[in-house]
């Protein structure tokens, strides 16, 4: 449960697995990978922490629906992966405000700068919507008290750090970083990132 959640979007089978290969070497967990427009409506539902977003899905721009119903219903940072980079697809993508966009073929370096500055970015954009965290309000509705440190590290998750800049932060191991996040996510009941920021803003915003 510690990982960053990744649903892939692609309909390219050996793409898909080479990306899959690359994000799970890196550390990230791909929730699953969607072939289909129906099947990429189908695992929104489970609130990836970020989806890789093939534009020309199936012969079609059905990216550019599946984008503008992330922003409308999940509000998901989402990349753009695609083999066209003409000035129409810019111009239809770029309105749908991705987080990034990589044309294929890409370097595994490029993907995960990508995903680590788009996750980071849109906890940014969003953050000044909603209050600062505080650890007394926090545990006034939690069942299980948060420590000081597991504190130390929901702000860390709060304001868009990665589970690297997490363990260089407080000086601990990234085995160490990922045990607090599983205690902090049961305490929250929460099951990926993404969830757990959603329900510290409700808590923050109840008071």
């Amino acid at each position: 449960m510690s990982k960053v959640k990744v649903l892939i979007v692609e309909d390219e089978p050996v793409i898909a697995e080479d990306i899959a290969s690359i994000l799970e070497k890196n550390d990230y967990q791909v929730t699953a990978i969607a072939y289909h427009t129906e099947d990429a409506l189908e695992e929104l539902k489970q609130f990836p922490d970020l989806v890789l977003l093939d534009i020309n899905l199936n012969g079609e721009h059905a990216g550019i629906m599946i984008a503008e119903t992330i922003n409308k219903n999940y509000q998901l940072p989402f990349i753009f992966l695609t083999s066209y980079s003409d000035k129409h697809t810019l111009e239809k993508a770029k309105h749908t405000e991705p987080a990034g966009y990589i044309v294929k073929p890409f370097s595994e370096a490029a993907l995960y700068s990508a995903i680590e500055i788009a996750i980071f970015n849109h906890t940014q954009r969003n953050k000044h919507k909603f209050p600062d965290l505080s650890l007394q309000i926090l545990n006034k509705q939690v069942e299980i008290a948060i420590t000081d440190r597991e504190f130390e590290l929901l702000n860390l998750i709060y304001n868009g750090r990665s589970n690297q800049q997490i363990a260089d932060a407080l000086f601990i191991s990234l085995n160490t970083v990922k045990k607090h996040i599983n205690n902090v996510y049961l305490k929250l009941g929460a099951a990926s990132r993404t969830q757990a920021i959603h329900t510290l803003r409700e808590y923050m915003v109840k008071g």
